[in-house]
């Protein structure tokens, strides 16, 4: 069995994620800083017979992310799919006009050496598999920067280069490498953006959609 690794477990898309991915035949490994929440989820994709377990590591802190994920595979078996969509944090979005080079560290650190350090610690493991799959999930501002959340706006979009940069190195090697930009909010009653509709489409561009880099839940807005 190979494992499903969520970056930024939580209730809402981490949740539908880990349920599509886990009934789809794959442990799940839920990566977070928080060991209640882990087990809740755990306990929750339990019952629907979803193996799961949650390994603690801050995003911020690189050391404790690589350990995480080394765990995850040597506990559940090697990292076939990576998941990395944890939620900013608000002091994250200062408008533009208001942002210092100093409010810049922690974003830069959450959204670009956060997912660095995540796929170096996988990337082993699926060339060892001869597969895998990367999917990044990110707001609207990864492509439209927004001058009211300037932190996120720029992290973003140098995630969003890192990993199209990654997607082009990794298209010979049978690894995937996917954007999934969600416009708006996620919200259960959102046609294309609730969480088990963009668990659906991770799940394809995982299973079926292969190929393409950068994939919409619904159109950006004029």
């Amino acid at each position: 069995m190979t494992t499903f690794a969520l970056v930024g477990a939580g209730p809402g898309l981490g949740l539908a994620a880990a349920r599509r991915f886990g009934t789809a035949g794959h442990s799940v490994a839920l990566i977070s800083r928080s060991a209640q929440h882990q087990d809740n989820l755990a306990a929750e994709l339990a019952r629907d017979g979803v193996q799961a377990r949650g390994f603690t590591a801050d995003i911020l802190d690189p050391g404790s992310l690589t350990a995480a994920l080394r765990e995850a595979a040597d506990t559940l078996g090697p990292v076939e799919v990576l998941q990395f969509s944890p939620v900013p944090r608000a002091d994250f979005m200062k408008p533009v006009l208001d942002t210092t080079a100093t409010d810049l560290d922690d974003p830069l650190a959450f959204s670009v050496k956060g997912p660095l350090t995540c796929v170096n610690a996988v990337l082993p493991g699926m060339r060892e598999l001869g597969r895998g799959t990367l999917l990044f999930v990110n707001g609207g501002s990864a492509v439209r920067p927004n001058p009211d959340v300037a932190g996120t706006s720029i992290a973003f979009a140098a995630e969003s280069a890192y990993a199209h940069m990654l997607h082009d190195a990794l298209a010979n090697e049978n690894i995937q490498v996917a954007q999934l930009i969600v416009p708006g909010a996620i919200r259960p009653d959102a046609e294309h953006s609730s969480p088990k509709a963009l668990a659906e489409r991770l799940y394809a561009l995982h299973h079926t959609m292969r190929g393409g880099f950068r994939h919409y839940s619904e159109p950006m807005p004029a």
